[in-house]
């Protein structure tokens, strides 16, 4: 995610903002930006690197005690000066940093330029900025208007505020993206994270949802929405640098697997309005039309994303009734494939920059065929070279291992499949409420899943010395089971292998001794009985059964010597939950046997050659 860091005091707040920022490195960035105050809101930023910024800075002759600054992950607009923060209104008197994502920044755009207002970037931060400026030429008084401000954004936000006519202070306020307040003596501090302001105070406040904090720099007070003050603690930080950045976690891959939640949401729901019976894919141009000339789908992709690969597959062939062929990158580019110009194919990529997908991608233009990219980097050269991207918001993915990314991208391939049921007329109205009411209910569900982490830890760690582990599961539960046992593989450095559970006897089943480890899926019910059977075959052989299934499905405690249960949801929607204690197994497997989880040997975040 992107980082904030502000200052009010008496030094110079400058260098202090671009330390501060060079402490949130690490979570990844494509540009930067500071506004200081002195008579005036002076804004530097540019895209790059931390040292551009930094630079440019040194050039000026800009002095000031107060300021904000951000490293901004691209989300809404590709990486530029334009669209990096902070953000004036047009007046520039009012300027603003902001974290997370507004869901519903098109619908208040639009009413603001009936307003009068103009744009200058793509991003969804600057309604805010415009919004909060609206409501102050109504009020003239900064906190009142960011109170009513937000009581009409959705989404995610952190945001920093300055403003000409209110100098002596900064309002920072927050709603599902962290937000800190430094405290120091005859000055203070606001961050995203702790690492940012460690060097300058230990001391902090923890602002909470829909709390607002007003910073001066001898004082801070925290209000409800309704401005009423509130009582905080001090929390005093005693990590070290090294920890503060994994946000206390031991690993960052853990870390990630714990922003699962703000991920899902962050990718979902800004595209699932909920006044309107549609799906808004932002980047999409796909008409009815088109897709009603499709005749065959391509997914393509390496590794973590081609297992979204085969879960897309299994969704769209099911309701939609299109062939869909879910393909290694790798083997794609080499077999002559058949393509047309009523062939869609979409490729996945976090990085947006893997080479055989970009190869693949490649192909496929130059066969008339319609290209969508799934990628997490905003002007990588796949969502460049794509004729349409659906940007997944998971923010930088620190760990070489996936985990937030590839949730990020079963997300985006449900909205796709969904949006061609849709058009083609293979769901109805009161289908697509409920298939959208359990995706908003998802985000909450991976959270009672991350809240049996510690029962996992016991597991992974009673099961650490198996030396073949094996994962069974049939239709989705197949094709989840092959990334979690490419998880195990990649940090673990365990042999785990994924078979189709109706396989077995067709030779895996020779494998399974005495003591094997079988990781067995089941969370399609009405493949239950037959999984259930495959699973009373491997036991028979010697074998231990972890099993992963729906709560209420008891009946597994039967065969099964140990059962991870994961919420109810729509069958659509499955993949996503049973793939978390996946994760979670395997990571503390890996940290059992004293891996390094992050950077596992042999492999890269990105693979850019063949």
């Amino acid at each position: 995610m992107c980082g904030i860091v502000g200052y009010i005091g008496k030094s110079q707040a400058a260098p202090i903002l671009i330390d501060g920022l060079s402490k949130l490195e690490y979570r990844g960035y494509d540009s930067a930006g500071v506004c200081i105050y002195n008579n005036a809101l002076n804004l530097i930023k540019s895209k790059g690197r931390l040292k551009i910024l930094e630079e440019k800075v040194n050039e000026s002759t800009i002095n000031g005690c107060i300021g904000i600054g951000h490293t901004r992950w691209a989300t809404h607009g590709a990486p530029s000066d334009e669209n990096a923060h902070p953000h004036y209104n047009e007046d520039e008197t009012i300027s603003l940093v902001h974290n997370g994502i507004i869901e519903n920044y098109l619908r208040l755009k639009e009413r603001l330029e009936g307003e009068g207002y103009t744009f200058k970037s793509e991003t969804d931060t600057e309604v805010a900025v415009q919004l909060i400026d609206f409501y102050y030429k109504k009020c003239n008084n900064l906190l009142d208007a960011v109170i009513s401000a937000i009581d009409e954004i959705e989404g995610s936000y952190a945001f920093a505020i300055l403003a000409v006519n209110e100098p002596d202070k900064v309002i920072a306020v927050r709603k599902d993206s962290p937000l800190i307040i430094g405290l120091g003596n005859e000055e203070n501090y606001i961050a995203s994270d702790i690492p940012a302001i460690l060097k300058y105070t230990r001391d902090i406040y923890l602002l909470e949802d829909k709390e607002i904090a007003i910073v001066t720099e001898d004082a801070v007070t925290i209000l409800n929405i309704d401005k009423e003050p509130l009582e905080r603690d001090i929390y005093h930080v005693d990590w070290d640098i090294e920890a503060a950045e994994k946000g206390g976690y031991d690993h960052f891959m853990l870390k990630e697997i714990f922003e699962q939640p703000r991920v899902v949401k962050d990718t979902l729901l800004p595209r699932l309005p909920l006044d309107q019976d549609e799906i808004l894919l932002d980047g999409i141009s796909l008409s009815k039309e088109d897709i009603e000339k499709i005749n065959q789908i391509y997914i393509v992709a390496c590794g973590t994303a081609s297992y979204t690969g085969l879960v897309g597959k299994y969704l769209v062939e099911r309701i939609s009734r299109i062939p869909v062929i879910s393909e290694i990158a790798s083997e794609f580019r080499y077999r002559d494939p058949i393509l047309d110009e009523n062939t869609l194919m979409i490729v996945v990529s976090q990085s947006g920059e893997t080479a055989d997908t970009l190869a693949a991608l490649r192909m496929a233009k130059k066969s008339g065929a319609h290209v969508i990219g799934i990628v997490n980097a905003v002007g990588s050269t796949i969502a460049r070279e794509a004729d349409d991207v659906l940007y997944t918001w998971a923010g930088p993915e620190i760990a070489v291992a996936s985990t937030k990314a590839y949730s990020a991208q079963l997300c985006a391939m449900y909205l796709i499949s969904i949006k061609i049921a849709m058009e083609l007329g293979k769901i109805s109205v009161e289908e697509f409420r409920e298939l959208r009411d359990e995706l908003y209910a998802i985000p909450k569900k991976i959270e009672t899943i991350l809240e049996q982490s510690d029962k996992i830890k016991e597991l992974a760690y009673k099961y650490k010395d198996s030396k073949n582990v094996f994962y069974i599961g049939r239709g989705l539960d197949f094709a989840v089971s092959m990334e979690g046992a490419l998880k195990l593989k990649e940090i673990a450095y365990l042999h785990a292998e994924p078979y189709a559970a109706g396989e077995l006897k067709h030779g895996p089943i020779a494998l399974i001794e005495d003591g094997s480890l079988v990781v067995g899926l089941l969370a399609q019910e009405e493949l239950f009985d037959k999984t259930v059977s495959n699973i009373k075959e491997v036991k028979a052989r010697g074998a231990k059964v972890l099993a992963i299934a729906l709560e209420g499905n008891t009946e597994i405690e039967k065969t099964a010597d140990e059962v991870i249960y994961v919420p109810r949801t729509h069958w659509y929607l499955t993949s996503i939950l049973e793939n978390i204690p996946q994760q979670i197994f395997a990571y503390y497997i890996a940290v059992g046997l004293g891996h390094d989880v992050d950077k596992p040997r042999n492999l890269a975040k990105s693979v850019t050659v063949e």
